[in-house]
């Protein structure tokens, strides 16, 4: 792709993005909350090309008129344009590179909030038990990114940790991050179970999901069934006496959420209803997924739930992730929330793969 013709696409999202910072201004569109929210997040995505566009445009005019300086009769004003010209040339590559992946349609998803299902796999009580602390890894992760972690349903082990857990993230971007943890998590350890210290192999796996948007799926209240019970606590006690706790069951496709989190049972029925929302868009995204995972080897589809992903070695401190065959030795820190230096790698290699699909 040549630069004139990288920037003349510039310049066609620059003219979209002008137009579209004028229709959010438009009050008949800011009455219009579903074109409003659709537009809004348009402006936030095209302002990130048109920032890169302003600077790619820059050094290409830098570099021009560095080229003319070459031509002074003055040889200060030559060399201070040679060294002016080596910088600028040097750093045109790389732009190039950034230009052509923002000009790469995103995963429109990626913005969204995340829905997380950690569920113990083969194992017994060390799978519970390490999706315990798969549950934790996550919430120090988010607690780094300064995202907000809600966990809506849980069903504990009878030796700690959980048979399943699922939570709600809340951020900017978190799908788009937390996409790469779908699949099968595997650990090699000696259990807490274990008398004879042996060295056990675990597994669980873990489901990520784009929160539907009330404006991405509608709902008919004649097609969803509501069952309210009393919330349960760790050891099966009832957290209160009240029927706070909500099971929903869509009708029409079988889906069953719950929710007992909150001790207000309205609290509970927003939180079901928006979980609801999003297993049932994510039926559709599913067929999406399947495609891309076929793609790229970065992405494992959230219905594939045979493929690992990932392996966590204790007795030799490291974690192992077999789409990229990248091997880290700082196992604690990683189980402590430091997955970014993973979560980076998978992006430069997914990236990767979508310039080479993009030039087929």
């Amino acid at each position: 792709m040549q630069g004139s013709s990288l920037l003349e696409k510039l310049e066609g999202i620059k003219l979209r993005f002008e137009e579209v910072a004028q229709q959010i201004t438009d009050p008949e569109v800011i009455s219009d909350t579903k074109k409003y929210v659709k537009l809004n997040k348009e402006y936030k995505e095209l302002e990130k090309v048109v920032d890169v566009y302003k600077e790619y445009k820059n050094v290409l005019e830098n570099i021009e008129n560095a080229k003319e300086m070459l031509k002074e009769d003055d040889p200060e004003m030559r060399e201070m344009a040679k060294m002016e010209l080596d910088e600028l040339e040097a750093k045109l590559p790389e732009l190039e590179e950034t230009v052509k992946l923002l000009l790469i349609p995103s995963d429109p998803e990626d913005s969204k909030n995340a829905v997380v299902e950690i569920r113990a796999g083969t194992g017994g009580d060390e799978a519970s038990i390490f999706a315990g602390d798969l549950f934790r890894m996550y919430t120090k992760f988010a607690e780094k990114k300064g995202w907000k972690v809600d966990v809506t349903h849980f069903n504990e082990g009878t030796a700690g940790g959980y048979k399943e857990i699922v939570m709600n993230i809340t951020g900017d971007g978190v799908y788009g991050v937390m996409k790469y943890e779908s699949g099968v998590h595997r650990v090699q350890r000696v259990p807490q179970t274990e008398t004879q210290g042996r060295v056990h192999t675990s597994a669980a796996s873990v489901a990520v999901l784009p929160e539907a948007e009330e404006f991405d799926i509608e709902l008919k209240q004649e097609d969803i069934r509501k069952d309210t019970y009393c919330s349960s606590g760790p050891g099966g006690q009832s957290v209160n006496t009240t029927y706070s706790a909500i099971r929903l069951t869509h009708i029409p496709t079988g889906i069953v959420v719950t929710c007992q989190d909150q001790k207000s049972q309205l609290k509970n029925l927003d939180k079901a209803m928006a979980e609801l929302r999003t297993r049932l868009y994510n039926l559709e995204y599913q067929k999406y997924l399947d495609e891309i995972a076929s793609k790229r080897k970065t992405m494992v589809s959230t219905g594939d739930r045979s493929a690992k992903i990932r392996t966590y070695n204790y007795p030799q401190g490291r974690v192992t992730d077999h789409r990229i065959n990248l091997t880290l030795y700082n196992l604690p820190a990683i189980m402590d929330g430091d997955l970014q230096p993973i979560i980076d790698k998978l992006i430069v290699e997914e990236n990767a793969e979508r310039l080479k699909e993009s030039e087929m």
